[in-house]
């Protein structure tokens, strides 16, 4: 089941006796338990109906011994098993799986880890329970995602601030889901859409030197721009640390390679579908292609492998990452 179907169903009342939510995205894990933690139960009830427990103190035995209780003055218990990753023995929750109580919902948090489908209790799962992978976004789709968070808040983002943000903090959804949440607040009477100069007053996030308006400079050949933004890095490398500034550009170059041989350019929904991208970006990719060609493309992702080769200590002794970008960034123009 999708995260919305099972929101859908716990809205409507539509309950299991097994949620067992797995994968390497936290974020939805956590969402789902909150609400059936928060919304099952009135507060009366929770009581004597609510139990919470932690894998690394909890036995298998003990879960299901405590998932076979009836519920008091309730219709239903809820029994909530945290970091069950580090439960031994998961496999003899089959035991209880294979005719669990309707009036028990039992929750498993088995974060980071899935189960192994060949396996009997995964299929117990599927037929008696509910079974959630929650996967983790990749880079392109996290813009499209904060989108649609803030649509359900009644609040919008410039293109150019969603594509900041989702650099600044990667797709780790809890940190985006915080983050935006300030900016929320933080917004003046009567605005509801969120710029970039709302992310620099409140998160602390330059919008002038960040690795996309680097982006910008070098699509542009912006040499003045390109050098300041490298500078400011060089001084500020804890906020602006090589690795991401090499992976961020090697991701652009790598589109902007796919984007030479993209055989209908007319089409801009089709070049970024095939980009990955949302289409208020395909111009970017437009004025790098014309400026990189496809030999200089490929010469400047050889660099950026090779720079991110010194920078592990290969070939280079001495020099700062700093240094390196300026090298590296002077290659790149030139």
């Amino acid at each position: 089941m999708s995260f919305e179907q099972i929101i859908s169903d716990l809205k409507n009342k539509i309950y299991k006796p097994v949620y067992f939510l797995s994968g390497d995205e936290p974020y939805f894990i956590d969402l789902i338990t909150k609400y059936i933690h928060e919304n099952v139960l009135s507060d009366a009830e929770k009581s004597f109906n609510q139990t919470v427990m932690y894998g690394k103190e909890a036995e298998i035995h003990t879960v299901i011994d405590t998932a076979k209780r009836f519920p008091m003055m309730a219709n239903h218990q809820v029994v909530i098993v945290k970091e069950a990753q580090n439960i031994k023995n998961i496999d003899d929750l089959i035991h209880y799986v294979n005719a669990p109580l309707k009036s028990t919902l039992l929750v498993i948090n088995y974060k980071y880890k899935t189960l192994d489908k060949r396996k009997k209790l995964y299929k117990a799962i599927n037929e008696n329970g509910v079974l959630y992978e929650s996967k983790k976004l990749y880079d392109n789709e996290v813009p499209a995602w904060i989108n649609g968070y803030l649509k359900n808040k009644n609040r919008s983002i410039d293109p150019n601030a969603g594509m900041l943000l989702t650099e600044y903090l990667g797709n780790d959804l809890s940190k985006i889901a915080n983050e935006l949440e300030k900016l929320i607040i933080t917004l003046p009477d009567g605005e509801f859409n969120i710029t970039t100069s709302h992310i620099e007053r409140n998160i602390g996030i330059s919008k002038d030197y960040n690795n996309f308006e680097l982006h910008k400079a070098l699509t542009q050949k912006n040499v003045l721009k390109a050098n300041r933004i490298v500078n400011y890095f060089g001084h500020n490398p804890k906020d602006n640390p090589f690795t991401l500034t090499i992976s961020t550009l090697y991701y652009f170059y790598s589109k902007v390679l796919t984007y030479h041989f993209i055989k209908d350019k007319r089409d801009r929904r089709n070049v970024a579908a095939t980009l990955k991208v949302n289409p208020y970006f395909v111009g970017d990719y437009e004025k790098a292609a014309r400026n990189y060609n496809p030999k200089k493309t490929v010469e400047v992702i050889g660099l950026l492998r090779e720079y991110d080769l010194k920078s592990k200590g290969f070939n280079n002794v001495s020099t700062s990452h700093g240094e390196l970008l300026k090298e590296l960034v002077y290659k790149i123009l030139h």
